[in-house]
């Protein structure tokens, strides 16, 4: 084998729940990212050393392209719900609108949720749009101080796609670099992929079932895929259920509730007209681009922007598919997680 060849191979370690993430919208690069980052550091770097309780400030500094495009694409409201211990995979986004107000209202943060400190957004949480930091255009610079001012602790942190953060000192040893697991049965293309499962009498969806076991067991595997659906499917409810516009400026109306009402009310005779059918796909997409546009929970697939289309998919196979069943989404899942690597 080649040196090229075994790098290759080492690049290709790729697993679904790399491309499969739960989040929050609108963008991994500029919410998922700085809300772990946040959390990352009031956890690791104040609590675990024993500052939390001498905390009495911390500021937060954006840098390069979180600076230029953040606020749009709610950075700031990330880092807040970051600093309170939030993260981007459990954090109820209903809860997000009251917290930010209370936040703002009492100019005051809970750290962890636990210890509450002062916190003017103003000062506070600062967006350099002049700079940027060496490593990534998506910098932040965290600090903490304690009553007198003094410093506490102040970490860098990059984030760097698909809700990935790295800090400063992995950035500057060039850390982020693709996992080099052993995979059962390794793939480089699409022939390759195909004659794998010939020689080996398996489908798509069982080969990728056979890699996943690299790094989880069949257990976790199934309770991995059995979360990514219900988050899916928890995702296009929520789309459903709001009402009003979409936050910042331009005042879009969410459209996917009265869609929804729509198709509910047509007469019974035109289920039949296989074109609901693909009414009814529009809508599952449309109710998650709204949940992603408005920060609420989605599934990255591969990006928060592509977000919508599986579980579009997979709704119109579990609602006008007979015989939909659990087994067969999860072999959808691995199967396009398989595409999405090619």
């Amino acid at each position: 084998m080649t040196a090229a060849q075994s790098f290759s191979m080492a690049i290709m370690a790729v697993s679904t729940f790399d491309l499969f993430k739960i989040g929050i919208g609108p963008s991994s690069s500029h919410t998922v990212g700085p809300m772990r980052a946040a959390a990352r550091f009031v956890g690791r770097w104040l609590d675990e050393k024993g500052d939390l309780d001498r905390t009495a400030r911390v500021k937060v500094e954006l840098f390069g392209s979180l600076a230029l495009t953040g606020r749009g694409h709610g950075t700031d409201k990330a880092i807040m719900m970051g600093l309170e211990g939030h993260r981007p995979n459990t954090i109820d986004p209903d809860l997000i609108p009251a917290a930010l107000e209370r936040i703002r209202g009492a100019k005051k943060v809970r750290l962890l949720d636990r210890h509450e400190v002062e916190f003017d957004e103003k000062r506070d949480l600062i967006f350099n749009k002049q700079e940027k930091l060496p490593f990534h255009s998506n910098g932040m610079r965290f600090s903490a101080y304690d009553a007198q001012g003094r410093e506490l602790a102040t970490r860098v942190y990059y984030s760097v796609s698909g809700g990935f953060v790295v800090n400063e000192d992995h950035a500057a040893e060039n850390r982020i670099v693709a996992d080099a697991t052993r995979l059962t049965f390794p793939f480089h293309s699409g022939d390759e992929l195909l004659a794998q499962c010939s020689q080996h009498g398996l489908s798509i969806a069982e080969l990728m079932f056979a890699n996943e076991r690299a790094w989880r067991s069949e257990v976790e595997i199934r309770a991995g895929l059995r979360e990514l659906w219900e988050s899916m499917r928890q995702c296009v409810q929520r789309g459903i259920r709001q009402q009003g516009t979409l936050p910042g400026g331009l005042h879009v109306a969410r459209r996917a509730h009265a869609l929804h009402a729509d198709l509910v009310a047509r007469p019974q005779a035109a289920a039949s007209d296989p074109l609901v059918a693909l009414d009814w796909v529009n809508l599952f997409a449309l109710a998650v681009n709204e949940e992603n546009a408005a920060g609420g929970r989605v599934v990255t697939a591969p990006t928060n922007g592509a977000a919508g289309i599986i579980p579009a998919a997979l709704h119109y196979y579990d609602r006008f598919i007979p015989g939909a069943n659990e087994q067969k989404i999860f072999d959808f899942l691995l199967t396009a997680a398989a595409i999405g690597i090619l």
